[in-house]
C-alpha cells in the first residue's frame, strides 16, 4: 500500500510540473498583472535566492504595481541543463559552469548572445576549497595531503554535477602548473595525482549541495567543494572548518535568459528586469552574505577580508575555455572517463 501511495504521489507531481510547463505565466489578477518566472538553478546558492527573490518582488510591485510570482528548481548544474534541453520549460537558467549553458544555447533554445550582458553573463564567482573535519584531525593543508593513504574524500559526480567538475580542473590545474608537493609540473603527472586522488574518494554524489550534506551527516574526512558552500554551512552552525588550497580555480556562475521559454510565456520584460537586478549591488551583496564572492568590483572590494587572495589562481582559460576543456577532461573519451576507468580496475 505504502508503495501505491507513493506511486500516485510521483504521478501527482509530474501531472503539476507538465501543467506548469504548459500554463502561460502571465495572468491577471485584481490590479496588477502576475507574472510567473521558471528558474532552473543548480543547488549551492539556494538561500541566496531565497532572500533574493523577495527583495525582487516588492522591486517590481514599486516600480510596476504588478506581482511576480517564482516557480523554483535547484538540482546539479549538469542535470538541470539537460533536464531544461528535454523539455523544462524554464525562463531562466543559474548554473554553475558555462559549458551547462552552451548546451542550451546549443540546442537552440538560447537565440541571444547571453555572454554579451552585464558582467559577461556572470552573476557570481567562487573557488575550489576543502572542507575539514573540526580540528582537521588529518591535517589536510594542499592538495598533496588528499592522496594520501586513509584519508576519505567526498565530491560530486562531473556527469551531473557543475561543482564536480571545477573540483576536477581545481585539482589537475593546481598539479599541472606545479603547485602540487612531489607532482611534477605535466600532464602525465598530474593525471597520476589526479588517479591517487580518486582512489581515496568513497562518495561521487550528484551535486555539490548533496555533497556537502553527506559531509554534515558525518561521511568522510574531507570534502572538495566551493568555498560557499562551507561558508553557509559555518553560518547554518556547522561545525567542521576549511582549508583554502594554495592554487585553485576561479568558479564563474552564468545566468541566462531561455528565449524559446520567454517567447512561450510572454514575460520576457520580468525576466531581464530579475537578471538586471541581480547584477545590482544590492542583489551582488546578497550573494557575498551567502558565500559567493562577488562580481561586482566595489562589492568584491568591500568584502574582501570575507574572500582572502588566492596565492595561484586560474580560470578556465588555462584549459581552453569551456569549449575545449568539455571534451577534453570531460568525454566519453576524455581524461577523467580514463583515469576513473583505471582506478576503478
Amino acid at each position: 500500500m505504502k508503495r501505491l501511495h507513493f506511486s500516485l504521489l510521483s504521478l501527482l507531481i509530474v501531472a503539476l510540473l507538465a501543467a506548469c510547463g504548459e500554463a502561460s505565466p502571465t495572468t491577471t489578477s485584481g490590479n496588477g498583472a502576475v507574472t510567473t518566472i521558471t528558474l532552473g538553478a543548480y543547488t549551492t546558492p539556494r538561500e541566496a535566492y531565497a532572500k533574493l527573490i523577495p527583495l525582487f518582488q516588492a522591486k517590481w510591485k514599486a516600480d510596476t504595481g504588478g506581482e511576480v510570482k517564482f516557480e523554483e528548481s535547484y538540482q546539479g548544474s549538469g542535470a538541470q541543463s539537460r533536464a531544461i534541453v528535454e523539455g523544462f520549460e524554464a525562463d531562466l537558467a543559474a548554473l554553475s559552469l558555462e559549458a551547462d549553458i552552451n548546451r542550451i544555447s546549443d540546442a537552440g533554445l538560447i537565440t541571444h548572445d547571453w555572454k554579451a550582458g552585464t558582467h559577461s553573463g556572470m552573476v557570481s564567482t567562487s573557488v575550489v576549497v576543502f572542507a575539514v573535519r573540526e580540528g582537521n584531525p588529518k591535517g589536510i593543508q594542499d592538495w598533496a595531503d588528499l592522496a594520501k593513504p586513509g584519508v576519505q574524500i567526498l565530491t560530486p559526480d562531473p556527469r551531473t554535477s557543475g561543482g564536480a567538475q571545477w573540483n576536477i580542473l581545481a585539482l589537475y590545474g593546481a598539479a599541472k602548473r606545479g603547485h602540487v608537493t612531489g607532482v611534477p609540473a605535466n600532464d602525465e603527472a598530474a593525471q597520476a595525482f589526479l588517479a591517487s586522488v580518486l582512489k581515496n574518494v568513497v562518495v561521487f554524489d550528484k551535486g555539490a549541495r548533496e555533497s556537502i550534506t553527506n559531509f554534515e551527516k558525518g561521511v568522510g574526512d574531507v570534502a572538495i567543494t566551493y568555498e560557499n558552500e562551507v561558508l553557509v554551512g559555518q553560518k547554518g552552525g556547522q561545525k567542521y572548518e576549511m582549508v583554502i588550497p594554495s592554487s585553485t580555480i576561479l568558479i564563474e556562475n552564468p545566468i541566462a535568459l531561455i528565449d524559446k521559454s520567454v517567447e512561450k510565456h510572454g514575460n520576457r520584460q520580468a525576466v531581464e528586469a530579475f537578471i538586471n537586478f541581480l547584477h545590482s549591488r544590492e542583489a551582488q551583496e546578497v550573494f557575498a552574505e551567502f558565500g559567493l564572492r562577488s562580481v561586482d568590483a566595489d562589492v568584491a572590494k568591500a568584502t574582501a577580508e570575507r574572500y582572502p587572495a588566492i596565492t595561484d589562481q586560474f580560470t578556465i582559460n588555462e584549459f581552453g575555455g569551456w569549449s575545449k576543456a568539455t571534451p577534453e577532461y570531460f568525454g566519453d573519451n576524455g581524461v577523467y572517463a580514463k583515469v576513473l576507468a583505471q582506478v576503478q580496475q
